[in-house]
């Protein structure tokens, strides 16, 4: 899919920078999307940057099995583009 993220590196903090299949690119902050019980170890900035990319979801993933949806990463790009 368009939105599936093809490459992400940690900047500080909860901010990434992920670039889509689209070509889209830039950073995104997850802090405000930090919410609920799994992805309460990610709000430890240290815990956070041990992300992967998943290549069959397209997106990030955590140890703990945390994820964070591509279209969500996808739109906030396009939203700073």
């Amino acid at each position: 899919m368009e939105y599936d993220i093809l490459e992400a590196r940690y900047v500080r903090d909860h901010v990434v920078w992920v670039r889509c299949r689209d070509g889209s690119a830039g950073e995104v902050d997850l802090a405000p999307e930090l919410l609920g019980p799994v992805f309460a170890p990610l709000r430890d900035p240290t815990y956070f940057k041990d992300f992967t990319l998943e290549p069959t979801l397209g997106t990030l993933v955590w140890p703990n099995g945390a994820d964070i949806a591509p279209e969500l990463l996808h739109d906030a790009v396009r939203v700073r583009a």
